[in-house]
């Protein structure tokens, strides 16, 4: 009787933790070069999902690690590009670059996924990017750069938590932006795939 006794607790006890260690295991820190992106984020008070995330790297040296959070997760670009509201990437620097550096390589990607017409009509918001680039100065390694989307505002840019320059308005503009990692032509191939949780 104590033996039967012994197993009722004990499937009980595991009936009990079941439901509470399955959630957990779903919502696990990712880790990627010993930088470590949470499974959700909050945005414009809307709960964001990371999509997926990789590495930068440029020639043989590692430029950051990127992550995406949008609030339905997809393996198809053109499904993300197309999605609405709050999202952010987020990059981790793993080496120092500096503003200029930093604007000049987002502005190839811009212009490597947009007609020539496009691009120009995207002037201004990309002159107030540059701006805001350049307000951060030089992006040291261990900064958290995110470029967000928030609807009443538009694109922000924060490092380590702090805006920096002011919002840029059109989530055409954030799009744009996006297509620079998740185009046709993206910076980096690798961070693509990351970022589709490839």
């Amino acid at each position: 009787m104590n033996r039967m006794l012994m197993r009722l607790l004990a499937l009980l006890t595991v009936a009990l933790t079941l439901p509470l260690t399955a959630p957990m295991a779903m919502a696990q820190t990712t880790e990627l070069e010993g930088v470590k992106l949470e499974p959700a984020a909050q945005v414009a008070g809307t709960n964001l999902m990371l999509n997926g995330a990789g590495l930068r790297t440029r020639a043989i040296f590692k430029v950051y690690v990127a992550g995406l959070y949008v609030p339905q997760k997809s393996a198809d670009a053109a499904a993300l590009l197309a999605q609405k509201g709050p999202r952010r990437i987020s990059i981790t620097m793993l080496r120092n670059v500096d503003a200029e550096s930093f604007a000049s390589a987002l502005n190839d990607g811009l212009r490597s996924n947009h007609s020539d017409a496009q691009f120009a009509a995207f002037k201004p918001q990309i002159e107030t990017l540059n701006a805001n680039l350049k307000a951060v100065g030089e992006a040291k390694k261990g900064d958290v750069i995110h470029f967000e989307y928030l609807p009443e505002t538009g694109t922000r840019v924060t490092v380590n938590g702090q805006p920096k320059g002011s919002a840029i308005p059109g989530e055409d503009f954030y799009t744009a932006v996006l297509r620079i990692w998740l185009g046709d032509k993206p910076v980096d191939g690798g961070l693509k795939k990351g970022l589709l949780g490839g």
